[in-house]
């Protein structure tokens, strides 16, 4: 029997509709980061206004990381059944009640809670805004339209912070997150100048329960578990950094929000050029090499930055150095660690790149918290966290992935 023809969800896109709907589906990836990195400068202040310590400010990121952790394993098959807007446009208005129940919270642990509802709501767009895109574009072409997009959310951490400082120093971290409730509303209403990309027919009618037996049978798997901790790991050293750099830089060394902001953007300029150099050696080297090249790397800088840390070698530089080299790890690590669990599986790849993500955010829940707990206002605890995990990270690549025979070790 021949095979059907995939119906098309929508008319080729004209050179004028494809950039309109890159710049949507761009807003839309740039949730995962811009939801965090924004008020980064503004968490000193915040725990100041709402009489909080340290630790309870850190908790705000892990608040967020559950919410996002366990989002996408939901978004992901609800997506697959009932289309992409509208459980993109839920997620959207999720995010804007977040985002202004943040701005409104006058206790810690209220800012954690609307965080966490606020990550929920984000996470219907960056795990959506993939899916769209496999709708719209077959072979190279969708990989050209991903690249592009996985740029677009390197930039956005980049910005976020410096834009962040200039709205603290513009008004007060409230206005952060006033501006975040006008972005969602924004990319709402610009939403639905895109057309629906899963037709019913493509649609899925399996119970969401069946999803959960695919995630547990993903979770028997080797491989799977290889580099998801390899992964996994990793993740949760970067948001230990996301969560102890604001004290470290701003309180410990004084630095200014806005240097804060120039300093943080480093890291992200570090993990730009390392995907950029993954990219031209993949087809080379082969993406489990270039993994444990990045795994040995965050190793290695991560004790570096716990001997600085420990002894007040190098000051502020000897912070700001060994992180950018840990951080820009992320351009091996992040991407090849992926690849190598979906590439097992390429019948379930939605699925296994759900549940790469949400174990490698459910590790960033376990590094910000435990920046959180231990804090003690030096950059001890931040860095001890970063060292455990970047160790962790190594391990995992070097003795629990298995290369397939024949491929580069």
């Amino acid at each position: 029997m021949p095979r059907p023809e995939r119906p098309s969800a929508v008319a080729t896109p004209s050179d004028k509709q494809r950039l309109w709907m890159l710049a949507i589906l761009s807003a839309l990836m740039a949730f995962a980061s811009i939801s965090t990195d924004l008020y980064l400068p503004a968490m000193p202040a915040m725990a100041k206004s709402l009489h909080a310590d340290a630790g309870q400010l850190e908790l705000t990121i892990s608040g967020y990381l559950i919410g996002f952790s366990l989002g996408q394993l939901l978004w992901g098959p609800v997506g697959d059944r009932y289309g992409r807007r509208l459980p993109v446009a839920l997620g959207l208005l999720l995010f804007i009640a977040g985002s202004a129940g943040c701005a409104l919270s006058t206790t810690a642990p209220m800012m954690i809670g609307w965080r966490a509802v606020q990550a929920v709501g984000a996470c219907a767009s960056v795990v959506l805004a993939r899916a769209m895109i496999r709708d719209l574009y077959e072979g190279h072409r969708a990989a050209q339209m991903l690249s592009t997009l996985m740029t677009v959310m390197a930039v956005a951490p980049l910005l976020g912070p410096s834009i962040g400082g200039i709205l603290l120093e513009s008004g007060s971290w409230h206005l952060i997150f006033w501006a975040l409730v006008l972005f969602g509303g924004v990319t709402l209403v610009a939403l639905y100048t895109l057309p629906e990309t899963l037709p019913a027919e493509r649609r899925s009618h399996a119970p969401l329960s069946g999803a959960l037996r695919r995630y547990g049978q993903l979770l028997t798997d080797r491989r799977v578990l290889g580099y998801a901790s390899a992964g996994g790991f990793f993740y949760g050293g970067m948001y230990a950094y996301i969560a102890g750099t604001p004290f470290a830089y701003i309180d410990y060394y004084h630095v200014s929000p806005h240097t804060y902001g120039l300093l943080f953007g480093v890291g992200i300029v570090g993990i730009m050029l390392a995907n950029q150099l993954n990219a031209r050696l993949v087809r080379q080297i082969g993406s489990d090499r270039l993994m444990r090249l990045g795994a040995l790397l965050a190793a290695l800088s991560s004790l570096w930055l716990a001997v600085d840390a420990w002894t007040g070698m190098g000051g502020l530089a000897g912070l700001v150095a060994p992180l950018f080299v840990f951080v820009a790890a992320a351009g091996l690590i992040v991407a090849n660690s992926i690849v190598g669990a979906m590439d097992g599986f390429p019948h379930m790849a939605g699925a296994v790149s759900a549940l790469v993500g949400a174990l490698q955010y459910g590790t960033g829940i376990l590094g910000s918290g435990l920046v959180g707990l231990w804090a003690d206002g030096t950059p001890k605890p931040m860095a001890t966290v970063i060292a455990v995990f970047g160790s962790a990270s190594m391990a995992c690549a070097f003795w629990w992935v298995k290369s397939k025979p024949g491929t580069p070790l």
